[in-house]
């Protein structure tokens, strides 16, 4: 996983609601930790746009629901702040599922744009994006 290119800011916390914009089944995420978030003890882990993340399927197809997923988060509504100078942030949260935790998705359709801090830090993500902003 490679560095963002950015200053996220970590707009999401354990527990927060995620849609999903891909064709995995899955229609809407609960988030359960950060993978390689460093904290003090007892205090609730948070992240932003191109972090891994394990969630919970709280919504979607039957055979997807109540299971436990690696997720990767591709749109946030805390706005961030780029190199050049430029502040972005979206009109919701989203996260694509993953197969396992090297990147792979699960989906093959990507609905809505992706951030470009996501695509330089997951490659195979970047292959199936098709609105990069």
């Amino acid at each position: 996983m490679k560095s963002v290119k950015a200053n996220v800011t970590a707009g999401l916390q354990k527990g927060s609601f995620l849609e999903t914009c891909d064709n995995s089944g899955a229609k809407l995420l609960k988030i359960i930790s950060f993978k390689g978030s460093k904290t003090v003890k007892g205090r609730n882990s948070s992240g932003g746009m191109g972090d891994l993340i394990t969630a919970s399927v709280v919504k979607g197809r039957p055979d997807m629901r109540k299971q436990v997923v690696f997720a990767v988060i591709v749109r946030q509504k805390r706005e961030y702040r780029r190199h050049n100078g430029v502040r972005i942030k979206f009109e919701d949260n989203a996260a694509i599922v993953l197969k396992d935790d090297k990147g792979t998705p699960k989906g093959t359709i990507f609905k809505g744009p992706i951030a470009k801090e996501v695509t330089e830090r997951w490659p195979m993500i970047a292959k199936v994006a098709s609105m990069v902003i």
